[in-house]
């Protein structure tokens, strides 16, 4: 075709992440995680209740959250002097993988009071069954057979949970495979701390900036160690994306609006930058939504404008605050 550029066909990520959920389960003995049949016939994968899983299961989940879109690498680097191991991702469409996939945006519950089970669904189940307004904003919708979904929970969904998810997906119970993974096991972490990319794509969408001038990205950030507690493992996974993490955004558009994105994409912008985030929830008395919303971001963010060739930079890392969250030294 002549006279313009090609609008891509969208591709499908349950397709794609199909041969990734069943490599996975054909080495779950190797990766240290466990498949069970549930009474419907739906597979409940334990990745780090009950079962260690590790690093490796973990960057695959990871894989499996975008989409089949995504490559996660763990790589050594000295950014910081006491954390070595970096989590890296790329994918080949960042809009869709991330936003379209590995977001946690699908709420599940079931039940009242201290035994409701509430979890953030991700992965690409929803893009077939979840009724998030994004997915419109997004113009995508996926089709498939099977599908999987990543929650990340210390314990199993109750069946009226699972039976949701068939049925929104309208899929058979048996092509359906939800894969668990608590924040404080190794594959939480990975599968968290990995979403960097995805952290950055969400505020761009947050900031107002259109999706469709977004052409590609990268993203790393340093490993954490897991934690005993859940709010300490939750306060250092968001901390080695808030100041460790590192994106590198190519857009088309505008000269000048890639130039205040990146002023505006760092975490450092927000007023609610500058202590550990496990410090700032216990500051708002564990109340999540009165957290900025604009502090979900990495420290460091490139912005290269395609159409002129130059690239705006803005934030910092901040090792300190990456050590005092870490190694836990905070009251």
């Amino acid at each position: 075709m002549r006279g313009g550029k090609v609008k891509p066909l969208l591709p499908s990520v349950n397709r794609l992440a199909e041969p990734l959920v069943q490599a996975l389960l054909k080495d779950a003995a190797s990766l240290r995680i466990r498949a069970d049949t549930l009474q419907n016939g739906s597979l409940l994968v334990d990745a780090g209740i009950t079962m260690p899983g590790g690093l490796e299961a973990g960057r695959r989940i990871v894989e499996i959250c975008l989409g089949g879109l995504g490559n996660v690498s763990l790589r050594g680097a000295d950014t910081f002097r006491n954390w070595h191991w970096h989590l890296d991702v790329h994918a080949s469409n960042p809009v869709i993988a991330c936003l379209g996939s590995q977001y946690a945006g699908w709420s599940l519950s079931h039940g009242k009071g201290k035994e409701a089970f509430n979890a953030l669904a991700s992965g690409p189940g929803r893009a077939m069954g979840s009724k998030e307004p994004l997915f419109d904003e997004l113009g995508y919708r996926d089709q498939a057979e099977s599908t999987c979904l990543v929650l990340e929970v210390d314990r199993p969904p109750p069946m009226e949970v699972v039976h949701k998810i068939v049925d929104q997906c309208g899929i058979q119970p048996d092509r359906l495979t939800l894969i668990l993974t608590p924040t404080r096991s190794l594959c939480g972490t990975v599968q968290v701390v990995a979403r960097v990319l995805e952290v950055a794509l969400h505020k761009v969408h947050a900031l107002g900036f259109s999706l469709e001038h977004i052409v590609d990205g990268a993203g790393s950030a340093p490993l954490c160690p897991p934690a005993k507690d859940f709010v300490t493992a939750m306060g250092r996974t968001n901390d080695a994306i808030l100041f460790g993490g590192q994106v590198h955004l190519f857009v088309s558009g505008d000269e000048q609006a890639a130039s205040d994105l990146a002023k505006q994409l760092p975490s450092s912008a927000s007023h609610d930058y500058g202590k550990p985030f496990a410090q700032v929830f216990k500051d708002y008395q564990y109340d999540f939504f009165r957290i900025d919303p604009m502090l979900f971001s990495p420290a460091w963010v490139r912005v290269t404008a395609l159409d002129s060739g130059r690239t705006f930079e803005a934030g910092r890392l901040d090792e300190e605050l990456l050590d005092l969250s870490f190694g836990g030294q905070y009251d």
